[in-house]
């Protein structure tokens, strides 16, 4: 598993859960409390205009005060996301996660969300490959005869 099409593939096909841009924190929590996830797109219709996590509303909502039944989602979102393509590799998602400080991954296609990656996701792929790596070469390794 080296691409990000071929972990999506791998999870099978499963919802995209997300929320409109209308909607308020307290909805938002519903559908992520519903659905057992740590994040929710954003949208605008088709449109993928912002992400909203657990984490944001831990540091953007009650501790500022801000009530969640009435909160618009535009008000604690995060619009600039950093997002993937089914082309990214396994070791780019990591790269990416580390580099921003994210746990989520917008997977899009042609302008269209085709899916989400979580730290998790992406981490359990990147053990799976190192792992298959590792019995490959232990395979190289007792078959060639080496003794050491």
């Amino acid at each position: 598993m080296n691409t990000v099409k071929d972990l999506l593939e791998a999870k099978g096909e499963r919802p995209n859960y997300s929320v409109a841009a209308t909607s308020t924190v307290f909805e938002a929590l519903k559908v992520m409390a519903e659905a057992n996830i740590g994040a929710v797109m954003v949208m605008e219709g088709d449109k993928v205009v912002g992400i909203f996590t657990e984490r944001d509303y831990a540091r953007k909502g009650e501790l500022q005060g801000r009530a969640a039944q009435e909160t618009p989602i535009r008000d604690v979102m995060v619009e600039k996301m950093v997002t993937v393509t089914p082309k990214t590799t396994i070791d780019q998602c990591m790269a990416l996660m580390k580099q921003f400080h994210i746990r989520h991954l917008p997977v899009v296609e042609n302008n269209q969300m085709v899916g989400i990656l979580s730290l998790r996701d992406v981490m359990e792929a990147a053990v799976a490959s190192r792992e298959s790596e590792i019995r490959g070469l232990e395979n190289y390794i007792l078959s060639s005869g080496f003794q050491g």
